[in-house]
């Protein structure tokens, strides 16, 4: 059945799908674990899909701004297709969960947000990669380009392979190249970040200025 559902996520366009005991989430803090959402939860399967790599090779405003944000309905619709799937075919309960967008948590002063889940952290324990140094999740095959989603559900499945770092050791290009130096290793200065990576055109049209720690990555079209 575990095998059949992979099947059945890369058949609706995901690029990666991976499988996790919900026992793996024992850190995730408070309010913030899949249970806290789906009290039944006894499984979390997450699936990616990949930014193109050519738009690494424009200016990050529009081209990458614009598809960057698609990505986001687009896996929320494959989990919740997904979900679909696991109800009639399976006889489970699958719950989708938003990628980014709508949360709850937000910090005003700080400028941070968190997720219903941490979908990067839902990659790193369904098998799907690791984090970098950026606290990015890079992935083998697709490296940091992935956006995640992820599905809970009561069904019981074994727990994937953890996945092994291509995070280049010593290389610090990403926390060195940071324009506002927001990257501390292992977390991000959100309202740093924020403020300098995301705005508007004089239209109004929701752009992305930076990408530097994406495209500044070796590692960043996988190995």
């Amino acid at each position: 059945m575990k095998e059949a559902i992979r099947k059945k996520a890369l058949d609706l366009g995901a690029d990666v799908c991976g499988f996790a005991d919900v026992k793996r989430f024992i850190q995730a803090p408070e309010g913030f674990h899949p249970r806290d959402l789906y009290h039944d939860c006894k499984s979390v399967i997450a699936i990616g899909f990949a930014l193109p790599k050519s738009l690494f090779a424009v200016k990050p405003d529009l081209l990458y701004g614009y598809f960057n944000y698609l990505t986001g309905p687009k896996v929320d619709q494959m989990a919740m297709m997904l979900s679909r799937i696991i109800e009639d075919e399976y006889s489970g309960n699958a719950v989708p969960v938003p990628c980014d967008s709508p949360y709850d948590y937000w910090d005003s002063e700080k400028m941070e947000g968190r997720g219903l889940i941490s979908m990067k952290h839902a990659a790193v324990y369904t098998g799907l990669g690791t984090l970098g140094k950026n606290t990015l999740l890079l992935n083998q095959k697709y490296g940091n380009r992935l956006t995640i989603g992820a599905i809970l559900t009561n069904l019981e499945f074994e727990s994937d392979d953890y996945a092994e770092s291509i995070c280049k050791e010593g290389c610090q290009l990403c926390l060195k190249s940071c324009p506002v130096q927001a990257l501390e290793e292992t977390s991000v200065n959100q309202k740093l970040c924020r403020n300098n990576t995301y705005g508007t055109t004089a239209r109004g049209f929701d752009t992305v200025f930076c990408n530097t720690c994406r495209s500044i990555c070796p590692m960043r079209f996988g190995e």
